[in-house]
């Protein structure tokens, strides 16, 4: 049985990253040797953990990774995240017949795009 153990985040200050990523996610940082390039956060429960490698990306557009967040308080959420550095790109809003789907697209404190999605 194949299972995912990591999503990987291609970065330039891989402390940063993990660091906000931590916060954002309520997860705990890896404690690793020092001489260890990569930074891991470690999530509760049954989903992959995150890396974060020091390597280029391409472009300042080019997105090597894409998390979607789920909340019931989209806009406190939100502004958790400002707090922490990251960016507002736009939000979005999709009506369906029975519900509405609102997400607001952000970015990292290094340009990772990710979205934080409320549903109605």
């Amino acid at each position: 049985m194949t299972e995912l153990e990591f999503i990987t985040f291609a970065c330039s200050d891989p402390d940063e990253l993990a660091t906000f990523w931590a916060a954002a996610l309520d997860g705990e940082r890896r404690g690793l040797p020092p001489s260890l390039d990569p930074e891991i956060v470690d999530r509760s429960g049954d989903g992959p953990d995150l890396l974060f490698k020091q390597q280029p990306k391409g472009t300042e557009r080019d997105l090597p990774i894409h998390l979607d967040l789920s909340t019931s308080d989209r806009e406190a959420t939100i502004e958790r995240l400002r707090e922490l550095g990251a960016a507002v790109r736009e939000t979005k809003i999709e009506e369906y017949e029975t519900h509405t789907a609102t997400w607001t697209v952000m970015e990292d404190p290094e340009g990772n795009g990710f979205c934080v999605s409320e549903y109605q």
